[in-house]
């Protein structure tokens, strides 16, 4: 099952009042683990980026102004999400929002608010009454977030995904139990996640046993005759 961790930064908190977006970063999970593939985006707002916006993100006028706009990349972006590809944010609606007013704008196709998992509403679920913001989540995990002194897409997606894993039962593979975990906390029906299957190594582990090990199991398993199970399984 593959998976979007996404966040945008913008320059206020309505595209109806023509705030627009000024950054975005996923990150893509498969099986609930991290591939190693992101997308990440400065976007040029054409607009001036408000003092409040500044402070919360650090992107201002002068760093975006040789940036692209949004109608410029957002078939990347969408190539990148994917058709069907599950999206993860933290208060899905806000995101959502600016996304699909910006691919409106660009005449491009939006996005369904069924294909997002909103993370807050999980956490809520989860942990009843308890601080669902992203860094009260941090700590509650022990992820360490110490680098995130301004709201950024990337980073804050980066940090996202681990939560995200926590909240489903961990990053460890796990057998298939997060997904059925995952349907619980989310509500989701999970039916078209199937059976978790590990992904290949690159490259077998080396042996950690050593030869003495090795030599002393073997005599072991000499004294132990014929019916030894591990003669019978090889």
């Amino acid at each position: 099952m593959r998976e979007i961790v996404l966040d945008t930064e913008t320059t206020g908190f309505e595209p109806s009042e023509g705030h627009r977006i000024v950054e975005i970063g996923a990150i893509e999970l498969f099986n609930h683990m991290p591939t190693g593939r992101v997308y990440h985006q400065y976007v040029n707002p054409g607009r001036a980026v408000p003092k409040e916006a500044f402070e919360v993100h650090g992107l201002g006028d002068d760093f975006l102004r040789d940036k692209p706009r949004f109608a410029e990349v957002g078939i990347a972006f969408l190539e990148f999400i994917g058709a069907d590809s599950r999206l993860v944010i933290h208060n899905a609606a806000f995101d959502m929002k600016f996304l699909n007013a910006e691919l409106n704008w660009a005449g491009m196709p939006t996005l369904p608010m069924e294909r997002a998992l909103d993370t807050v509403a999980v956490a809520r679920r989860k942990f009843p009454g308890a601080p669902a913001s992203l860094d009260a989540l941090c700590r509650r995990f022990g992820i360490d977030n110490s680098a995130r002194e301004k709201h950024g897409a990337l980073l804050d997606s980066e940090l996202l995904a681990e939560v995200y894993l926590e909240l489903i039962g961990g990053r460890q593979p796990d057998f298939g139990l997060s997904q059925a975990t995952e349907a619980r906390d989310t509500g989701a029906g999970g039916a078209d996640a199937g059976p978790w299957t590990a992904p290949r190594r690159p490259a077998p582990l080396p042996s950690r046993l050593s030869e003495d090990e090795a030599r002393a199991h073997a005599v072991f398993v000499e004294g132990m005759g014929d019916k030894a199970i591990w003669r019978r399984f090889g």
